[in-house]
């Protein structure tokens, strides 16, 4: 098998290694894993594409390659220009260092990864890690992900649907409890929640120079999305699973918008 394996944290991120550790526990020791990730972070960028101005991309090891560009770009590069279009088996983007559950899903990188291989036509899987006071004290607070990511990713790729049906490709969305490896209570398939009342906002600084600058700020993390969420599973212990597409339609208001319009 052939992976390709990317992230929004950077090409050396820690999360990364943990992602190369699972996917070459997937390829097998007959298999292939190529890196193609960002040279620097990206996180927040969600599925940003270099449409005005050329991605960079630099080798830098065996199947190692950093490309100054967003994750969707690096899935992209990878593609078509380090695998010279020998599309890979599976895209993993990932390991993110906190949570892309709920809101956070919107805004992140790591799943714009994912979606771009979606659109590609090729299997992919987003993976992240939750961060909380249970495991962001470890040695290793990605724990969780480094026990139980490998065995979950190929329990996806030999029962989940990979269809189209039709329109866009299912991707997957992973986040991993904050726990440590050995309180993960299990797996739960889920739909992505909504943490009420959490916002993105700015936050102002002035420089020493006087110029004036804006730092975005997320909300807490903690606060709960209700049952059969992602942000509910992961806050009891279970490793999330959300199946998705890259389709935005509220299907359920068209027939609505239809009655009102027409």
């Amino acid at each position: 098998m052939r992976i390709l394996i990317t992230n929004d944290d950077g090409i050396n991120a820690p999360g990364l290694e943990i992602l190369q550790s699972i996917a070459e526990q997937i390829a097998g020791p007959e298999g292939e894993v190529w890196t193609v990730a960002p040279a620097f972070e990206q996180s927040g960028v969600g599925h940003c594409v270099s449409y005005v101005h050329p991605t960079m991309i630099a080798q830098l090891g065996e199947r190692r390659f950093a490309a100054e560009g967003s994750p969707a770009d690096c899935v992209m590069a990878g593609i078509y220009y380090v695998l010279k279009g020998d599309v890979p088996d599976l895209v993993l983007s990932g390991v993110n260092r906190g949570n892309n559950s709920g809101e956070n899903t919107v805004y992140s990188g790591t799943i714009g990864g994912a979606m771009e291989a979606a659109l590609q036509g090729v299997p992919a899987i987003a993976l992240s890690q939750y961060f909380g006071p249970g495991n962001v004290g470890l040695d290793d607070p990605f724990e969780a992900a480094a026990a139980t990511g490998a065995d979950l990713v190929r329990r996806l790729l030999d029962h989940a649907a990979w269809d189209s049906d039709g329109g866009y490709n299912l991707f997957y969305n992973v986040n991993f409890p904050p726990v440590p490896a050995s309180k993960v209570r299990g797996v739960r398939a889920v739909t992505q929640g909504v943490r009420p009342g959490v916002r993105m906002s700015v936050e102002p600084t002035q420089a020493p120079s006087g110029r004036r600058f804006l730092w975005v700020r997320s909300g807490a993390q903690n606060v709960r999305s209700g049952p059969g969420t992602d942000v509910e599973a992961n806050l009891d212990g279970y490793v999330s699973v959300t199946p998705m597409r890259a389709d935005l339609t509220a299907h359920d208001r068209v027939e609505m918008l239809r009655a009102a319009l027409e």
